[in-house]
């Protein structure tokens, strides 16, 4: 935990008053088929830190990206829905430029008086970002006199504001949600009080090969559900049907079974699934593990396995749960998601959960206030559980 914060200055140890202080902040919010924002948790977890620089009479500014528009500007992926729902929460104006860079977005933030905020358009329009240009990231820096990132979701990639901009501004800091995630989760890292117990989902074990690898060093038993349990059981021999596996990846699997049992790593399977014949099925029948049929797709955890899960999750002083148990945006498929939320709750662990539908089901659940910390970050909370290097932490040490 202390190498993760080492030489990274929290905001509120930052002098901003009148001061510009760019916040990288991670707005890539879903949005409604008519351009609203459908989930405002990103934005939500960003307010403490906004709210502190805004009394702090700092000049804000914000910058985010919101999903992979491919040829430059595209309404559909402009942040004007998440300013306005911003400015809502604040309860005060936002300023949102016509673009991150150019005359401008330089002429509003000229204009901007202490303890006002702005928000520049999709980062993403310029394909310079992702690129990590540092001719893009000079660009930006002329808009600021103090940088801080509070995006953890961002934190793993190696763009021109996360990486490139932080390094060319002499003042820089994180925001209070980078320092919660960083603490949180280095303490995952470090080694949590036993047993430490980890459940991962989602659609792919190629996905995850890493986070396993590294957990299988620390942890004491290994949940697996989602339809990465799939490659695991067909690996074991099992009929999948039509399921979503990857034939590729059954030798990996078995191998990373083998390795797991050396670790003395206790592996967890479902050992019933609930199946439909299609995704789009309005309901579905609940089988044997080993009972999948030709034209089956399983598509969730059955009921015994969330009750043996709950078994193991109970005795557990620490979790973490990465990936949905099933086609969790299909309600016919969410309760194995929905009873590994519930049974993590009532343990009485350090739990996490990080990222994606995994966290959509705890609040669906309405249990995030019992959870000791709900990640906003996915690919950032594994490559930090895998003791990859984060650029966008790096880039912030002074």
């Amino acid at each position: 935990m202390a190498s993760l914060l080492d030489r990274i200055v929290p905001v509120d140890a930052l002098d901003v008053a009148s001061r510009r202080v760019f916040v990288r902040v991670d707005f890539n919010v879903p949005l409604t088929d008519d351009g609203q924002v459908a989930d405002d948790t990103r934005i939500r977890e960003a307010l403490p830190t906004i709210r502190h620089l805004v009394q702090a009479g700092a000049r804000v500014v914000l910058a985010s990206h919101l999903g992979r528009p491919k040829k430059g500007r595209d309404p559909k992926f402009s942040l004007a829905a998440a300013g306005e729902r911003l400015a809502d929460l604040l309860g005060s104006e936002i300023v949102l430029t016509d673009d991150c860079i150019g005359d401008g977005a330089r002429k509003v933030v000229h204009d901007l008086r202490d303890g006002r905020v702005a928000l520049l358009e999709n980062l993403r329009f310029h394909p310079e970002e992702e690129a990590n240009d540092e001719a893009f990231a000079r660009d930006l820096a002329r808009l600021c006199d103090i940088y801080v990132n509070d995006a953890f979701g961002a934190v793993h990639r190696a763009h021109a504001s996360v990486d490139a901009l932080p390094k060319l501004v002499g003042t820089r800091g994180a925001g209070f949600l980078l320092m919660k995630e960083l603490k949180v989760l280095g303490a995952l890292a470090a080694g949590p009080e036993r047993p430490y117990l980890a459940v991962l989902g989602g659609a792919k074990v190629s996905d995850k090969i890493a986070v396993i690898e590294a957990l299988c060093t620390k942890i004491d038993a290994l949940l697996i559900g989602g339809a990465m349990a799939n490659t695991f059981l067909a690996a074991q021999g099992r009929p999948m049907g039509r399921s979503l596996f990857e034939v590729d990846k059954l030798p990996l699997a078995r191998d990373l079974l083998a390795r797991a049992q050396e670790k003395r790593v206790t592996v967890v399977l479902p050992t019933d699934l609930v199946v439909a014949s299609h995704v789009g099925a309005a309901e579905g029948r609940v089988v044997a593990a080993d009972a999948v049929g030709p034209e089956d797709m399983a598509l969730d955890i059955g009921p015994d396995t969330v009750a043996n899960f709950r078994k193991h999750l109970l005795r557990a002083r620490s979790v973490f749960w990465n990936g949905p148990m099933g086609l969790f945006e299909k309600s016919p498929f969410s309760q194995g998601s929905i009873g590994v939320a519930k049974a993590i709750a009532e343990a009485s662990a350090f739990s996490v959960v990080g990222g994606g539908d995994s966290v959509a089901a705890v609040h669906q659940a309405g249990l995030a206030e019992r959870f000791t910390h709900v990640s906003t970050g996915g690919g950032a909370s594994l490559e930090l559980l895998e003791g990859r290097t984060l650029p966008g932490v790096e880039a912030l040490r002074t």
